[in-house]
């Protein structure tokens, strides 16, 4: 039997076209094996070696971490589930390297084309984000601002619906939308009560002068008017009478315990007007920046559903034909 071939570790890097410095380097963290030691104590190592060292610079050139290769090496199909799960990792961090890239280049582009005179204010606004851009802030607003005898579903559905997700590749103007965002949301969280009905229109005074509101029965409707409302939106329609303002009516009855009437139809359009917050009027217009008329806010809905009662109520002053209970 012909002796078995074996390379010294500079006859190794020449077969693999690297430096002894880098055979040395995946050698010494157990990713390269010996194949034995020669009478001087030198490392030897088989044609198996060059195989193994051609995968390790591959995987590496995908820029995965050491201890992730040698992770992968220990798998017997080593281009099997293991690697493919490495690379959709891989492939989310870098996802998030190039958003956070991109964020931190429109900042810098949104800083460059400001005006001097406000410069410093928006340099004070991009200061309060990260990259890429976190939405606690813009989700702790919400749960402050929800009643609190909700179900922890309906709350979570509704902050997710309520949050915009920054956009991956913002133009300076998304920036600086979200950066207002943001600063509005962390200032309404240190106090204040906010609803995407109304400043009240959910929470607590209402609930002081009707003790049969129902939050949660509320929220609940509204859902179903703001998704038949968005759909109009979506096709362009001017507000109107219809299922969405009907559904949006019969869910702030329901949660009253009440019908929908005419003479409920003029009460709501006035609480709706007394209880109106521009803190919420601001957070809708700068979310609207930051999505597309094919997904429309939950307050572009909001507003949709409230223009569509008023032209109702002007085109029939003594009371509109309610539907039928």
């Amino acid at each position: 039997m012909p002796p078995a071939i074996l390379w010294s570790i500079g006859e190794l890097a020449e077969h693999a076209g690297v430096t002894v410095k880098t055979v040395r380097f995946y050698s010494d963290r157990g990713l390269l094996p010996e194949a034995g030691r020669s009478s001087g104590g030198h490392r030897r190592y088989g044609p198996e070696a060059l195989d193994r060292l051609r995968l390790i610079r591959s995987l590496r050139t995908l820029d995965l971490p050491v201890p992730e290769v040698g992770r992968l090496l220990e798998q017997d199909e080593v281009l099997g589930d293991a690697l493919e799960d490495a690379v959709a990792r891989q492939l989310r961090e870098l996802g998030s390297q190039l958003t956070a890239l991109r964020w931190r280049e429109a900042a810098l582009q949104l800083l460059h084309d400001c005006p001097p005179e406000e410069r410093a204010d928006r340099l004070t606004l991009i200061g309060g984000l990260t990259t890429p851009p976190d939405t606690t802030a813009l989700a702790r607003f919400w749960r402050r601002a929800l009643p609190p005898r909700m179900p922890a579903e309906l709350t979570a559905a509704i902050v997710d619906a309520a949050v915009p997700q920054p956009p991956a590749d913002p133009a300076p103007a998304q920036v600086l939308a979200f950066a207002r965002l943001h600063a509005l949301a962390a200032r309404g969280c240190s106090g204040g009560s906010h609803s995407p009905a109304g400043k009240t229109a959910c929470p607590n005074e209402l609930a002081r002068t009707d003790a049969e509101y129902r939050p949660a029965v509320l929220y609940q409707g509204l859902a179903e008017a703001y998704d038949l409302a968005s759909a109009e939106l979506r096709a362009g329609r001017d507000p109107r009478d219809g299922t969405a303002l009907d559904s949006f009516v019969a869910a702030h009855a329901a949660s009253r315990s009440t019908r929908d009437t005419p003479a409920f139809r003029r009460r709501l359009r006035l609480m709706l007007t007394v209880t109106d917050d521009p803190v919420i009027a601001r957070y809708w217009e700068l979310a609207g920046e930051l999505t597309t008329p094919d997904d429309p806010t939950l307050g572009s809905a909001h507003t949709w559903l409230r223009t569509a009662l008023d032209g109702q109520l002007t085109s029939a002053p003594d009371g509109p034909m309610a539907p039928a209970a």
